[in-house]
Protein backbone atom coordinates (compact mmCIF):
# COMPACT_ATOMS: atom_id res chain seq x y z
CA UNK A 1 0.00 0.00 0.00
CA UNK A 2 2.74 2.47 0.38
CA UNK A 3 3.85 2.01 -2.90
CA UNK A 4 0.73 3.06 -4.19
CA UNK A 5 0.45 5.91 -2.00
CA UNK A 6 3.70 7.23 -3.35
CA UNK A 7 2.92 6.96 -6.68
CA UNK A 8 -0.62 9.02 -5.85
CA UNK A 9 2.15 11.60 -3.67
CA UNK A 10 3.93 11.86 -7.21
CA UNK A 11 1.12 12.16 -9.62
CA UNK A 12 -0.42 14.80 -7.48
CA UNK A 13 2.78 16.98 -7.33
CA UNK A 14 3.41 16.61 -11.42
CA UNK A 15 -0.45 17.96 -12.19
CA UNK A 16 0.95 20.65 -9.49
CA UNK A 17 3.26 21.77 -11.22
CA UNK A 18 2.12 21.06 -15.24
CA UNK A 19 -0.17 23.57 -14.03
CA UNK A 20 1.66 26.34 -12.34
CA UNK A 21 1.42 29.65 -14.66
CA UNK A 22 4.86 30.22 -16.71
CA UNK A 23 6.51 33.39 -15.60
CA UNK A 24 8.59 36.48 -17.63
CA UNK A 25 10.73 36.52 -14.47
CA UNK A 26 9.34 39.32 -12.55
CA UNK A 27 8.74 38.63 -9.12
CA UNK A 28 5.03 38.64 -9.91
CA UNK A 29 4.24 41.96 -8.01
CA UNK A 30 1.73 44.19 -9.87
CA UNK A 31 2.81 47.59 -10.91
CA UNK A 32 1.68 50.28 -8.01
CA UNK A 33 1.91 53.77 -7.34
CA UNK A 34 5.47 54.26 -8.47
CA UNK A 35 7.79 56.39 -6.21
CA UNK A 36 11.42 56.72 -5.22
CA UNK A 37 12.64 57.91 -1.64
CA UNK A 38 16.71 57.30 -2.07
CA UNK A 39 19.11 55.84 -4.81
CA UNK A 40 22.36 55.02 -3.45
CA UNK A 41 25.05 55.56 -4.22
CA UNK A 42 24.64 58.82 -6.14
CA UNK A 43 27.43 58.36 -8.46
CA UNK A 44 28.80 55.13 -10.45
CA UNK A 45 30.79 53.88 -12.83
CA UNK A 46 29.98 51.30 -15.93
CA UNK A 47 29.37 47.72 -13.99
CA UNK A 48 28.69 48.87 -10.38
CA UNK A 49 25.61 48.32 -8.55
CA UNK A 50 22.80 51.11 -8.15
CA UNK A 51 20.18 50.37 -5.59
CA UNK A 52 16.72 52.76 -5.77
CA UNK A 53 14.28 52.42 -2.99
CA UNK A 54 10.73 53.63 -2.83
CA UNK A 55 7.33 52.31 -3.80
CA UNK A 56 5.78 50.30 -6.67
CA UNK A 57 9.23 49.00 -7.86
CA UNK A 58 7.89 45.28 -7.83
CA UNK A 59 6.93 45.40 -11.61
CA UNK A 60 9.66 47.68 -13.37
CA UNK A 61 10.22 46.60 -16.91
CA UNK A 62 12.62 49.02 -18.10
CA UNK A 63 15.83 51.54 -17.23
CA UNK A 64 17.25 53.68 -19.86
CA UNK A 65 20.07 56.18 -18.95
CA UNK A 66 19.22 59.41 -20.43
CA UNK A 67 22.45 60.45 -22.89
CA UNK A 68 22.35 58.04 -25.34
CA UNK A 69 19.14 56.39 -24.15
CA UNK A 70 21.57 53.26 -23.03
CA UNK A 71 19.29 50.69 -21.25
CA UNK A 72 20.45 49.43 -18.44
CA UNK A 73 20.12 45.38 -17.61
CA UNK A 74 18.28 44.22 -14.48
CA UNK A 75 17.49 40.88 -12.81
CA UNK A 76 13.52 40.93 -11.93
CA UNK A 77 13.62 38.24 -9.07
CA UNK A 78 16.33 40.27 -7.36
CA UNK A 79 13.96 43.34 -7.18
CA UNK A 80 10.93 43.69 -4.53
CA UNK A 81 8.31 46.08 -4.23
CA UNK A 82 10.53 48.00 -2.29
CA UNK A 83 13.66 47.94 -3.71
CA UNK A 84 14.83 47.87 -7.32
CA UNK A 85 18.50 47.41 -8.46
CA UNK A 86 20.23 47.54 -11.79
CA UNK A 87 24.18 47.69 -12.75
CA UNK A 88 25.16 50.51 -14.73
CA UNK A 89 26.12 49.05 -18.30
CA UNK A 90 29.07 49.99 -19.06
CA UNK A 91 28.72 51.69 -22.50
CA UNK A 92 26.96 54.52 -20.36
CA UNK A 93 28.07 57.89 -21.33
CA UNK A 94 29.76 60.16 -18.59
CA UNK A 95 28.09 62.99 -16.66
CA UNK A 96 24.78 63.94 -14.30
CA UNK A 97 21.91 62.35 -16.10
CA UNK A 98 18.22 61.55 -16.02
CA UNK A 99 17.42 57.36 -15.14
CA UNK A 100 14.25 56.36 -16.27
CA UNK A 101 12.49 53.18 -14.68
CA UNK A 102 9.51 52.37 -16.41
CA UNK A 103 6.79 49.55 -15.16
CA UNK A 104 4.37 47.02 -16.70
CA UNK A 105 1.52 49.90 -16.68
CA UNK A 106 4.07 52.19 -18.87
CA UNK A 107 4.37 54.44 -15.65
CA UNK A 108 7.50 56.14 -15.78
CA UNK A 109 9.84 57.82 -12.69
CA UNK A 110 13.22 59.55 -12.74
CA UNK A 111 16.42 60.25 -10.52
CA UNK A 112 19.64 62.06 -11.37
CA UNK A 113 22.51 60.12 -11.82
CA UNK A 114 26.17 60.64 -12.34
CA UNK A 115 27.89 58.47 -14.31
CA UNK A 116 31.60 58.21 -14.06
CA UNK A 117 32.87 57.19 -17.26
CA UNK A 118 36.69 57.45 -16.52
CA UNK A 119 38.77 56.92 -19.95
CA UNK A 120 39.44 53.11 -20.58
CA UNK A 121 42.69 52.66 -23.06
CA UNK A 122 42.47 49.56 -24.89
CA UNK A 123 45.43 50.11 -27.24
CA UNK A 124 47.47 52.36 -29.53
CA UNK A 125 48.83 52.56 -32.69
CA UNK A 126 52.21 53.25 -31.63
CA UNK A 127 54.60 53.17 -28.69
CA UNK A 128 57.25 55.95 -30.55
CA UNK A 129 56.63 59.70 -31.56
CA UNK A 130 58.50 62.27 -32.70
CA UNK A 131 57.60 65.71 -33.56
CA UNK A 132 54.47 66.61 -35.86
CA UNK A 133 53.78 62.49 -35.04
CA UNK A 134 49.85 61.19 -34.64
CA UNK A 135 49.51 58.16 -32.46
CA UNK A 136 45.89 56.42 -32.22
CA UNK A 137 44.80 55.87 -29.26
CA UNK A 138 41.69 52.89 -28.51
CA UNK A 139 39.29 52.83 -25.83
CA UNK A 140 35.95 53.71 -24.01
CA UNK A 141 35.17 57.30 -23.08
CA UNK A 142 37.22 58.89 -25.24
CA UNK A 143 34.37 61.43 -26.27
CA UNK A 144 34.75 64.15 -24.47
CA UNK A 145 38.60 63.73 -23.28
CA UNK A 146 39.47 67.34 -23.26
CA UNK A 147 43.23 67.17 -21.96
CA UNK A 148 46.38 65.22 -22.97
CA UNK A 149 49.58 65.83 -21.45
CA UNK A 150 52.63 63.70 -20.55
CA UNK A 151 52.14 62.22 -17.46
CA UNK A 152 52.96 64.48 -13.80
CA UNK A 153 53.46 67.52 -15.94
CA UNK A 154 51.50 70.10 -17.41
CA UNK A 155 52.63 69.88 -21.07
CA UNK A 156 49.94 69.02 -23.06
CA UNK A 157 49.58 67.43 -26.36
CA UNK A 158 47.18 68.36 -29.37
CA UNK A 159 44.03 66.38 -30.01
CA UNK A 160 43.22 65.69 -33.60
CA UNK A 161 39.98 64.17 -33.65
CA UNK A 162 37.96 62.06 -30.72
CA UNK A 163 34.69 59.55 -30.68
CA UNK A 164 33.69 57.59 -27.72
CA UNK A 165 36.16 54.88 -29.17
CA UNK A 166 38.92 56.64 -30.70
CA UNK A 167 41.30 59.42 -29.69
CA UNK A 168 44.43 60.84 -31.86
CA UNK A 169 46.56 63.31 -30.75
CA UNK A 170 49.78 64.53 -32.45
CA UNK A 171 52.88 65.51 -30.91
CA UNK A 172 55.13 68.95 -30.19
CA UNK A 173 58.84 68.78 -30.25
CA UNK A 174 59.67 67.92 -26.83
CA UNK A 175 62.63 67.17 -24.11
CA UNK A 176 60.71 64.70 -22.62
CA UNK A 177 62.26 61.23 -23.77
CA UNK A 178 59.49 58.40 -21.91
CA UNK A 179 56.74 59.02 -20.25
CA UNK A 180 52.90 57.55 -19.59
CA UNK A 181 50.17 60.13 -20.73
CA UNK A 182 47.37 61.68 -18.35
CA UNK A 183 44.43 61.83 -20.15
CA UNK A 184 41.62 63.54 -18.68
CA UNK A 185 37.86 63.46 -19.83
CA UNK A 186 34.49 65.29 -17.95
CA UNK A 187 34.73 62.68 -15.30
CA UNK A 188 38.64 62.47 -14.28
CA UNK A 189 41.93 61.84 -15.11
CA UNK A 190 43.93 58.35 -15.55
CA UNK A 191 47.18 57.73 -16.08
CA UNK A 192 47.88 55.34 -19.53
CA UNK A 193 49.57 51.75 -18.67
CA UNK A 194 51.65 52.37 -21.72
CA UNK A 195 55.12 54.44 -21.72
CA UNK A 196 55.69 56.86 -25.27
CA UNK A 197 58.85 57.19 -26.44
CA UNK A 198 60.54 60.07 -28.02
CA UNK A 199 62.03 59.54 -31.20
CA UNK A 200 63.91 62.42 -31.42
CA UNK A 201 65.82 61.84 -28.16
CA UNK A 202 66.32 58.44 -28.67
CA UNK A 203 69.84 56.63 -29.30
CA UNK A 204 68.98 55.37 -33.05
CA UNK A 205 69.97 51.98 -34.77
CA UNK A 206 67.45 52.19 -37.28
CA UNK A 207 64.26 54.11 -37.84
CA UNK A 208 63.87 55.67 -41.08
CA UNK A 209 67.51 55.03 -41.72
CA UNK A 210 70.57 53.76 -40.20
CA UNK A 211 71.66 55.45 -37.42
CA UNK A 212 75.21 57.23 -37.40
CA UNK A 213 78.08 54.41 -38.12
CA UNK A 214 75.39 51.35 -38.56
CA UNK A 215 75.01 49.25 -41.56
CA UNK A 216 74.02 45.76 -42.85
CA UNK A 217 76.44 43.24 -41.78
CA UNK A 218 73.67 40.01 -42.20
CA UNK A 219 74.54 36.61 -43.00
CA UNK A 220 72.71 35.75 -46.56
CA UNK A 221 70.76 37.78 -48.05
CA UNK A 222 71.41 41.62 -46.86
CA UNK A 223 68.86 43.68 -45.13
CA UNK A 224 67.45 45.84 -47.11
CA UNK A 225 65.61 49.17 -46.81
CA UNK A 226 61.94 49.91 -48.38
CA UNK A 227 58.96 52.00 -48.23
CA UNK A 228 56.77 49.44 -48.98
CA UNK A 229 56.16 48.56 -45.38
CA UNK A 230 56.55 51.15 -42.26
CA UNK A 231 55.38 51.30 -38.36
CA UNK A 232 56.87 54.71 -38.30
CA UNK A 233 57.89 57.11 -40.33
CA UNK A 234 57.89 55.84 -44.46
CA UNK A 235 60.70 53.08 -44.21
CA UNK A 236 61.21 49.85 -42.44
CA UNK A 237 64.22 47.25 -42.61
CA UNK A 238 63.75 43.59 -43.96
CA UNK A 239 65.63 40.38 -43.95
CA UNK A 240 64.80 37.41 -45.96
CA UNK A 241 65.63 34.61 -44.33
CA UNK A 242 66.54 31.34 -45.94
CA UNK A 243 65.11 28.37 -46.15
CA UNK A 244 67.63 25.88 -43.87
CA UNK A 245 70.29 28.62 -43.38
CA UNK A 246 69.80 29.78 -39.85
CA UNK A 247 70.66 33.34 -41.10
CA UNK A 248 70.84 36.29 -39.13
CA UNK A 249 69.96 39.86 -39.99
CA UNK A 250 73.21 41.94 -38.28
CA UNK A 251 73.10 45.74 -37.46
CA UNK A 252 76.59 46.76 -37.32
CA UNK A 253 78.77 49.32 -36.43
CA UNK A 254 82.47 48.05 -36.32
CA UNK A 255 83.81 51.65 -35.90
CA UNK A 256 83.13 52.75 -33.38
CA UNK A 257 81.22 50.64 -31.70
CA UNK A 258 78.46 51.58 -29.38
CA UNK A 259 80.01 52.22 -25.94
CA UNK A 260 77.44 51.10 -22.62
CA UNK A 261 75.31 54.02 -21.32
CA UNK A 262 73.96 53.12 -17.43
CA UNK A 263 71.38 56.12 -18.50
CA UNK A 264 69.92 53.51 -21.51
CA UNK A 265 67.19 51.60 -20.02
CA UNK A 266 65.58 49.28 -23.01
CA UNK A 267 66.39 48.47 -26.25
CA UNK A 268 62.93 48.44 -28.20
CA UNK A 269 61.92 47.41 -31.52
CA UNK A 270 58.99 46.98 -33.49
CA UNK A 271 59.03 43.47 -35.95
CA UNK A 272 56.31 42.33 -38.37
CA UNK A 273 56.04 38.83 -38.51
CA UNK A 274 56.49 36.37 -41.11
CA UNK A 275 53.50 33.67 -42.65
CA UNK A 276 53.75 31.83 -39.31
CA UNK A 277 54.39 32.49 -35.94
CA UNK A 278 57.99 32.28 -35.10
CA UNK A 279 60.75 32.73 -32.65
CA UNK A 280 63.67 34.84 -33.59
CA UNK A 281 66.92 35.36 -30.79
CA UNK A 282 68.33 38.24 -29.72
CA UNK A 283 72.02 37.89 -30.08
CA UNK A 284 74.98 40.46 -29.50
CA UNK A 285 78.59 40.08 -30.18
CA UNK A 286 79.83 41.36 -26.76
CA UNK A 287 77.06 39.02 -24.89
CA UNK A 288 77.80 36.00 -22.88
CA UNK A 289 76.69 33.79 -25.63
CA UNK A 290 78.91 35.13 -28.64
CA UNK A 291 77.32 36.22 -31.96
CA UNK A 292 75.37 33.91 -33.96
CA UNK A 293 73.17 31.38 -34.31
CA UNK A 294 74.58 29.34 -31.13
CA UNK A 295 72.97 32.39 -28.76
CA UNK A 296 68.96 30.92 -27.71
CA UNK A 297 69.22 32.82 -24.12
CA UNK A 298 67.18 35.39 -25.31
CA UNK A 299 63.93 34.62 -27.54
CA UNK A 300 61.41 36.61 -29.05
CA UNK A 301 58.21 35.53 -30.12
CA UNK A 302 56.55 37.41 -33.39
CA UNK A 303 53.41 36.13 -34.15
CA UNK A 304 52.38 35.79 -37.98
CA UNK A 305 51.67 39.08 -40.30
CA UNK A 306 51.10 41.65 -38.02
CA UNK A 307 53.62 44.34 -36.54
CA UNK A 308 54.35 43.70 -32.56
CA UNK A 309 56.55 45.91 -29.92
CA UNK A 310 59.18 44.67 -27.79
CA UNK A 311 60.41 46.72 -25.18
CA UNK A 312 63.77 44.74 -23.60
CA UNK A 313 65.35 45.66 -20.28
CA UNK A 314 68.80 46.05 -21.17
CA UNK A 315 69.34 44.89 -17.39
CA UNK A 316 68.09 41.79 -19.10
CA UNK A 317 69.89 41.44 -22.39
CA UNK A 318 73.09 42.34 -21.23
CA UNK A 319 74.78 43.83 -24.61
CA UNK A 320 77.97 44.55 -22.91
CA UNK A 321 78.69 41.60 -20.95
CA UNK A 322 82.25 40.67 -21.92
CA UNK A 323 82.87 44.52 -22.46
CA UNK A 324 82.17 47.81 -24.18
CA UNK A 325 81.51 48.62 -26.67
CA UNK A 326 79.35 46.26 -28.72
CA UNK A 327 79.66 45.98 -33.00
CA UNK A 328 77.35 43.49 -33.65
CA UNK A 329 73.62 42.78 -32.76
CA UNK A 330 70.94 40.95 -34.50
CA UNK A 331 68.29 39.08 -34.95
CA UNK A 332 68.32 35.23 -35.88
CA UNK A 333 66.28 31.90 -36.80
CA UNK A 334 66.44 28.57 -36.59
CA UNK A 335 65.68 27.31 -39.84
CA UNK A 336 63.18 28.01 -41.21
CA UNK A 337 62.17 24.89 -42.53
CA UNK A 338 59.55 25.06 -44.67
CA UNK A 339 60.51 28.07 -47.06
CA UNK A 340 62.09 31.12 -46.93
CA UNK A 341 60.70 34.05 -44.70
CA UNK A 342 60.69 37.84 -44.21
CA UNK A 343 60.34 39.56 -41.03
CA UNK A 344 60.83 43.61 -41.13
CA UNK A 345 61.83 45.68 -38.17
CA UNK A 346 61.54 49.11 -37.54
CA UNK A 347 62.43 51.68 -34.62
CA UNK A 348 65.09 50.02 -33.26
CA UNK A 349 66.08 52.18 -30.53
CA UNK A 350 68.11 52.52 -27.08
CA UNK A 351 66.14 54.35 -24.46
CA UNK A 352 67.12 56.31 -21.57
Amino acid sequence: MKRYSLLFLFAALALTWSCTEDTDGTPGIKPGNLSISSVFPDSASGGELVVVKGSGLGDIRSVVLEKGEVPAGFQPTLNTEGVFMFRVPLEAQGGTQKVTLTNGNGVSQSFDLRVLAFPVIYDVSNYNFSAGSEITITGLNLEDVHTVRFAGTNESIDIVSKTKTSLTIKFKSTNVERSALDIINATGPIKTTQEFVNLDKAFVIFTDAYGEGFGDGSWGDPGTITDAEAKTGSKSIYKNYQKGNWHLINFANWWPGVEENKDWKYLTVWIKGASQDYTLYLTGDMRAGGFGNGDRSYPLNVPAGKWTYFKIPLSEVKLWEKGTPFFQLGFWIPGPDAQDEIFHFDDLIFVK
